[in-house]
Formats: structure tokens, sequence, C-alpha cells
């Protein structure tokens, strides 16, 4: 008798375990059935905290092909400013930039403190270009620095923090020159 409550006992633990994985594998599916395309795609209810902020496509610099249009209508300002090259464009200069913003900030930064742009978009993006590089003291393009940081570490004489307020301000009035708030 104990030997069949006992065997019971096992065999109960051992459909409940079986239920619970074979539950789990099915929801790690995704839906099933009628509508389950539709109900896939639906990032609503995602897990995703990405897929919670909603865009506003008419303000934002990094929706594709907006931030292309800003960028093709920023080059002549900046070339007629000297910040960028007159060979140069906004498109190419930004490729590495998460954001135009601070694109528009390190070119500022640059080009009011007489740093190699190529050193300082280095720095602040992590990401080494094709670009001329062996002038460049300390660039590590393993990892991004904030802007002030790549400053004093290209330029220790300068007010790192002042300098990077200063090119900050001038990328938002940039910007806002072309009909884009931030």
């Amino acid at each position: 008798m104990k030997r069949n409550l006992i065997l019971g006992a096992i065999l109960l633990f051992g459909v409940s375990i079986s239920l619970t994985i074979g539950a789990v594998r099915t929801a790690a599916q995704g839906p099933a059935g009628n509508g389950a395309a539709a109900a896939a795609q639906d990032t609503s209810h995602s897990l995703n905290p990405m897929n919670w902020v909603k865009k506003d496509s008419k303000n934002s610099t990094d929706a594709s092909g907006t931030r292309s249009d800003a960028e093709k209508k920023l080059t002549p300002s900046l070339q007629a400013q000297g910040v960028l090259a007159v060979s140069a464009n906004a498109t190419d200069a930004c490729a590495p930039f998460p954001t135009l913003d601070l694109c528009l900030a390190v070119l500022h930064a640059s080009h009011n403190l007489g740093i190699d742009f190529n050193c300082l978009r280095a720095n602040v993006t992590g990401v080494l270009t094709s670009a001329e590089m062996s002038g460049c003291k300390a660039v590590d393009g393993d990892k991004a620095e904030a802007l002030n940081k790549a400053i004093h570490q290209l330029k220790p004489d300068a007010n790192a923090k002042q300098a990077s307020k200063d090119a900050e301000q001038q990328a938002k009035d940039d910007l806002k020159g072309i009909g884009i708030n931030r």
C-alpha cells in the first residue's frame, strides 16, 4: 500500500512537470490559429521597452528618410559657417552617430576648438572610420565617450564642459533653423 502511494506521488509529480514544460514551450512559440500573423506583429503588448516609445515622425530626425532630409538641408548651412568642409556633406559626416543633434554638436565643438573632427567623432561614437587617425591623441575606438570627456581628452586645456554646452546649443539652433525643435 505504501509502495503504491509513493509510486502515485512520483507519477503525479512527473505529469505536472511535463505539463508545465509543455505549457512553457507552447507560450514561447507565440500565437497560433486564425489571426496568428496579426497577433505576432502586434507590438502594443510587447515586453521590449523600445516598442513602448512612440516616435513622432514629423519632428523625429532619427526616422528613416527624415534624418537624411535634415542632413541634406543642413549641409549648405554648415559649409557656409565653415563647420563642414565644402567637399563634405552632413550625411557622410554624421553616418556613425546615433542622433543628428549629437553629430552637429561634435561638428561645432570641433570647429570652435580647432580639434580634428575625425578624432572627436571617433571618441564620441566609439567608431573608427577609414579617415586618417594618426594625428589623434588617445583615440579609443572600442567605447563611446560623452562629448565633454572626449573634448577634455583631446584638448585638456579647454573648458570642456562649457565647450560641449555651447556646441549642443549651436546644434539645437541648427535644427531649429530647418524647422526641427528639440
